[in-house]
């Protein structure tokens, strides 16, 4: 285990609840990644990528947290920490929203509310890598703070490396 603090698994902002994983989001999970037009998962394959989450969660004390609207209690996507690309020390911020929940500003509080859990864990600095075409992703991360480090080439395309440091 790291010697930093764990990450709180329960945020609140003015519009969404970031909490637990809990079997019962498998099929909205699905739902999700189905979104991103690479094929269907089963929903038990998505209580086998949410039991993984959960076990990656108790190994290192960091999460990648589900996303529901505060109002309408709707599970719209995720967003938290995650090893990646980087390490345990820096690690990075990752999130994904459902088509029908984007260009709310949904991204930006929600992740807004990840970098601050982090900064509560004692961490000095975060990363993100976001392929080159995605712009609205991109932006956010701006919004956040984040500045570009690097582009590196990967099979599916250019990614983006970038940093920010937490105070």
């Amino acid at each position: 285990m790291s010697s930093y603090e764990t990450m709180a698994f329960h945020l609140e902002t003015e519009r969404l609840i970031l909490r637990p994983w809990a079997e019962s989001d498998a099929a909205e999970f699905r739902d999700l990644l189905a979104e991103r037009g690479t094929g269907t998962r089963t929903v038990e394959q998505a209580r086998t990528a949410i039991a993984e989450l959960l076990a990656a969660t108790e190994r290192t004390g960091i999460a990648l947290l589900p996303v529901q609207r505060r109002d309408e209690g709707d599970f719209i996507g995720y967003c938290g920490l995650i090893i990646g690309r980087t390490t345990l020390e820096e690690p990075e911020i990752a999130y994904e929203l459902s088509r029908r929940a984007h260009g709310q500003g949904y991204a930006t509080e929600a992740a807004g509310a990840v970098v601050d859990a982090a900064a509560a864990t004692g961490r000095t600095r975060l990363w993100s890598t976001v392929g080159t075409w995605n712009a609205p992703s991109l932006r956010v991360l701006e919004k956040l703070g984040f500045e570009r480090d690097r582009v590196s080439m990967e099979e599916n395309g250019e990614v983006a490396w970038l940093t920010r440091t937490l105070p």
